[in-house]
């Protein structure tokens, strides 16, 4: 390296701590920039379909697992830098770190293309299907960023194609562990996560759909009423539980995880029959959402408990 780049990349890191208040500053900002908390449920879905084709767990699962997440943590960061402007005028955004002055978006992206760049070099020294599981990872990124994020801005349908990010990571870990991408049982798993997606992003546009259209961002809220947008996300909920039912049914899972994943699906059910009797309130949307991500994360321990106990 030479010298003079050396020098100034010290100096930028040094500002940077200075900046966001220290060491501890900087890894709350990498966290914020990350999205960490959905960046750990992507590499969940990983864990998932490497699980069920590998029925155990073992050290090939760090590549996949670790690719993935630095992969998402690089897709949200570029995310930051995209809607940064967007972020600064909605209340539950503005103080993320672009629009909040703690770093710049050319900062941002920088870091971007760090953890994307490290990602994809870990995913490419995995030993099965390496091709396939680059591709996906990139396919991920390229689709989140890039058609997703075009889509949010010219349709409040957009989270229904979008959906598609969430069927990637459970077919990427079960290629990573020795499968086949078009195997009916990962691409079961997958249909669940792509449903289950859509609810849990409708939730959220009931949480904050007022702050979405005053940073200009069309919502379906504006093209229902909210009981018709109750009755939508009812139907997405019950496509979810009914796909929960067929995964436990595809997977053939044993006793006591099929009876569970039956008592999961109909509780999330009665729950969202609960949340339509009710009156259209973020309260009620809010407890929901967290019931719905319970849901999901529950039908992905079960599979894998099922598989390392088979």
């Amino acid at each position: 390296m030479d010298p003079q780049t050396g020098l100034a990349s010290v100096r930028g890191a040094a500002a940077m701590r200075t900046q966001v208040g220290g060491l501890m500053g900087v890894v709350r900002l990498l966290l914020e920039l990350s999205k960490a908390r959905i960046t750990f449920a992507v590499t969940f879905s990983v864990m998932t379909g490497y699980v069920l084709f590998a029925e155990t767990v073992d050290g090939g699962m760090i590549l996949p697992v670790l690719g993935v997440f630095l992969l998402a943590c690089g897709s949200a960061t570029i995310n930051h830098v995209q809607e940064w402007r967007t972020d600064a005028m909605m209340d539950r955004t503005r103080n993320r770190p672009i629009p909040s002055g703690r770093i710049s978006p050319k900062g941002a992206l920088s870091i971007a293309v760090l953890f994307l760049a490290v990602g994809l070099n870990l995913l490419a020294q995995i030993e099965h299907h390496t091709l396939v599981v680059v591709l996906l990872g990139a396919f991920a990124v390229f689709y989140y960023n890039g058609v997703y994020w075009a889509l949010k801005r010219v349709t409040a349908f957009a989270v229904v194609p979008g959906a598609l990010i969430g069927a990637v990571p459970p077919i990427l870990g079960w290629c990573a562990a020795g499968g086949w991408y078009s195997d009916p049982r990962i691409l079961e798993v997958a249909a669940f996560f792509f449903i289950w997606q859509i609810p849990h992003f409708w939730l959220l546009v009931r949480l904050f759909g007022t702050q979405y259209e005053a940073a200009g961002l069309p919502t379906p809220m504006k093209l229902f009423q909210p009981k018709q947008f109750q009755r939508i996300t009812f139907n997405w909920i019950l496509m979810t539980a009914v796909l929960g039912l067929l995964l436990a049914a595809v997977h053939d899972i044993a006793l006591p995880w099929n009876f569970i994943a039956l008592a999961g699906s109909i509780w999330i059910v009665f729950e969202a029959i609960g949340y339509l009797r009710s009156e259209s309130t973020r309260p009620a949307a809010r407890k929901l959402f967290t019931q719905l991500n319970v849901y999901a994360l529950t039908m992905m321990l079960l599979l894998m408990a099922d598989a390392l106990s088979s």
